[in-house]
């Protein structure tokens, strides 16, 4: 429009410019320049792209599939919570079997001919699609049992639309072995799939699957490269079994996880692409779009405030979607409680259907294309990951090359770990705030509704665990819960309050959340406040009537000078196990710690340590 002509153009010098004004002489890269988990430089201001194209292969300007999980052991009870999710908006199931580790202690007890004559009783699965989800090297009977289901009930193979998920390399990160060489289970790969085709299907066949690595603690390349990685070992593989390498091509899927990370979601999903094309280039195929699944990241999910995990998977299913997944399935909000019910399976598929219908995300293709930032991040997520990928298709070990081996000799794992251990360390010091759960806890929530509680997930040998962001925490609040089982009321701290409210405001309210991220109810009060100090006899009534077996003093730096040592030493006389300051130590540690001061809570702290030493005063410890 001409109008705009009359608004002079800013370049980014003069935005530098101003940035600098307000950094007053701070460094820009340390305050402005974020960094992802991969040392990737997020920078403040991105360039647009003006000639950047769409990516070949996504989705385009059509709908992503909705998919739902079909997972509960009671087979008929599962069937009716399908038919409630294809009427209430789903247009793919993904049917998982009782050892599967996406079933997490749930998922159909067998693949028996009943079970899915049951299971999918009055559905049609000619109109939908069907994911098979399995306990680890159990896809060949499941996908027996279904070639079997379809063919009883006349449904041509051509008919359907089937991903059978079989995934050798996946089940080997989960379980820490193979039952045999991996050349051996390729052949039966090639063997179950050329008698799937016999009877119409098209699959795809084998999945590529990003979920055991990230949830293990991976980061978006060394899960980028752990896909590509499975790609590659099995395009290897299968030629030596009478196939070409173009058919085997298309008996791939590809399944990544989507979290909270909404740009680097994004960007994962269109470097995938990226890549995989690069791959099917060195090994002289014509690229070709990929069927791309994207499930919402069970790592991100808490346990605690669990209607925050509601607005994770909103970010996850936007980011996927932006990102061009063909199909996402989004976890009900309440799945590290148990099995979910028709409430939470409602408002996941909603979550889809309104990011679809009332958003209309899907009418716009590769909608990041040219955002200066998304580019630069998926350019550098190829890059990275591609590096990774190279390491890992070096490594050998008895025999296989590749992924294999480098899940075999460790490789993969340390990389992970290294990842992993830098990652928890940031939530242990709420560098990275997990929201519900380290930052603003609800010690008081009313429990969630689920129709099975959670049971104990374990990986068996694998030195992939499979870990949630929030456990620390949790566990945290497990031992809270189990103090408060014991003494008949849950451990609580004192909120020692010293002079005005302007005073004490801001480090009582982060002590409070401090304290309540493990699970210790924070007993807070308006201060004890007399002229410009404190009525310590107020405050030291006040905290014999609470009952608190622990007090937190909190204050300004001026106050604590004048009267913490006071205060601490009011507090032990009136009972406190111990007293807590809110703030670091200073220079007046020495006679803090002679007044009875024995923590200091404050930012960038260990909480996790912190917590659970103020929890042994509970438990009998010191």
């Amino acid at each position: 429009m001409e109008w705009t002509a009359d608004f002079p153009r800013a370049t980014e010098s003069q935005w530098r410019a101003a940035v600098d004004r307000v950094l007053k002489g701070a460094d820009f890269e340390k305050v402005l320049v974020g960094r992802t988990a991969d040392g990737i430089a997020i920078e403040p201001l991105a360039q647009h792209r003006a000639d950047a194209a769409a990516v070949a292969g996504v989705r385009g300007a059509a709908r992503w599939d909705i998919a739902t999980r079909v997972d509960d052991p009671d087979v008929h009870r599962a069937n009716l919570q399908a038919h409630d999710d294809l009427l209430g908006g789903a247009n793919s199931l993904t049917i998982a079997f009782a050892g599967s580790f996406t079933a997490r202690g749930f998922g159909l007890r067998d693949h028996a001919p009943a079970t899915f004559d049951h299971a999918l009783e009055k559905i049609h699965p000619d109109l939908i699609r069907i994911r098979l989800e399995t306990a680890p090297f159990g896809g060949r009977a499941v996908a027996e049992g279904f070639a079997a289901f379809a063919k009883r009930n006349r449904l041509p193979g051509a008919t359907l639309k089937v991903d059978f998920g079989l995934a050798p390399l996946a089940d080997l990160a989960v379980t820490g072995h193979m039952p045999l060489p991996f050349a051996s289970l390729m052949g039966n790969v090639g063997e179950i799939a050329r008698h799937l085709q016999g009877d119409g299907f098209a699959g795809p066949f084998l999945r590529c699957d990003g979920r055991p690595f990230h949830e293990a603690g991976a980061s978006e390349a060394q899960e980028l490269a752990c896909v590509i990685a499975q790609g590659a070992a099995y395009l290897r593989a299968l030629p030596t079994r009478a196939v070409e390498l173009d058919e085997a091509a298309s008996w791939l899927s590809f399944t990544l996880t989507a979290d909270d990370d909404q740009f680097l979601t994004i960007a994962k999903c269109r470097a995938l692409r990226l890549l995989w094309a690069r791959i099917e280039e060195t090994a002289g195929l014509s690229p070709r779009a990929i069927p791309l699944h994207a499930e919402t990241a069970w790592r991100m999910l808490s346990r605690h405030d669990v209607y925050v995990n509601l607005l994770r998977n909103t970010i996850a299913t936007f980011a996927a979607g932006i990102g061009g997944a063909d199909s996402i399935e989004v976890l009900p909000f309440t799945a590290p409680l148990g099995l979910a019910d028709a409430a939470a399976r409602r408002l996941s598929r909603n979550t889809s259907l309104i990011l679809l219908e009332e958003s209309n995300l899907y009418r716009m293709v590769d909608p990041a294309a040219g955002a200066g930032s998304i580019e630069a991040l998926t350019d550098a997520l190829c890059e990275k990951a591609w590096g990774l990928f190279r390491l890992i298709e070096a490594q050998k070990a008895d025999g296989d090359t590749g992924l294999a081996a480098a899940l075999a000799n460790g490789f993969v794992a340390e990389m992970i770990r290294d990842t992993r251990d830098g990652r928890l360390k940031d939530i242990a010091t709420r560098k990275l705030p997990l929201t519900g759960v380290s930052e603003f806890p609800d010690v008081n929530e009313a429990p969630t509704a689920v129709l099975a509680p959670a049971a104990a997930a374990t990986r068996g040998e694998s030195a992939l665990p499979s870990l949630r962001l929030a456990e620390p925490y949790e566990a945290l609040r497990d031992r809270a819960e189990a103090i408060a089982a014991k003494a008949g009321k849950g451990p609580s701290v004192f909120m020692a309050n010293l002079g005005r409210v302007a005073d004490f405001t801001a480090r009582a309210t982060f002590a409070k959340n401090a304290f309540e991220a493990g699970g210790i109810a924070a007993i807070t009060n308006d201060g004890f406040g007399e002229g410009e100090g404190t009525n310590l006899v107020g405050l030291t009534d006040a905290f014999k009537a609470s009952g608190a077996k622990i007090a937190c003093i909190a204050s300004s730096d001026a106050l604590y000078a004048e009267e913490a040592q006071d205060a601490a030493t009011a507090l032990v006389a009136s009972g406190a196990d111990a007293v807590y300051l809110a703030g670091k130590p200073g220079e007046n540690a020495g006679q803090l710690a002679a007044a009875g001061v024995s923590g200091y809570v404050f930012a960038r702290c260990d909480m996790l340590k912190f917590l659970d030493g103020a929890l042994r005063h509970f438990e009998g410890g010191k």
